[in-house]
């Protein structure tokens, strides 16, 4: 093949117009994300876009929006525990999952604002590390 794939640039997450106040509560002050500029080109659309470790974050306006509640993004983090003590402590819903425990991975779900369905995962020591 004369192409390579890199990996992911970004994740899109949909929410209705006049989301940016509630996305910038929700991903900048509770999640800490740091928010990055929109090209200047893009800004009009709406929404607000989001750097998470490597990985941007963009939360955009759909017209006829309806939650994602079944497809979702899986951020991996470390210290999985203290992220669902943060959570918790500022009354997001967690959903904890158990379903790959068997794999040393550790997950949990939350619902963004908007209704959006979000996986946090951890795993656990793997023999690379």
């Amino acid at each position: 093949m004369t192409f390579v794939f890199r990996g992911v640039d970004h994740v899109q997450l949909a929410a209705y117009e006049g989301c940016e106040p509630g996305a910038r509560a929700f991903f900048g002050g509770v999640l800490g994300w740091p928010e990055i500029a929109k090209p200047d080109s893009l800004r009009a659309r709406g929404g607000v876009w989001f750097q998470c470790g490597v990985h941007q974050v963009h939360i955009g306006v759909q017209q006829d929006f309806v939650p994602a509640a079944k497809a979702h993004p899986a951020f991996e983090v470390a210290g999985l525990d203290e992220l669902i003590a943060h959570l918790e402590e500022r009354g997001v819903p967690v959903i904890p999952d158990d379903a790959r425990d068997a794999e040393n991975v550790r997950r949990t779900y939350i619902n963004d604002p908007f209704g959006n369905r979000i996986e946090f995962l951890e795993w656990g020591k793997r023999g690379d590390e």
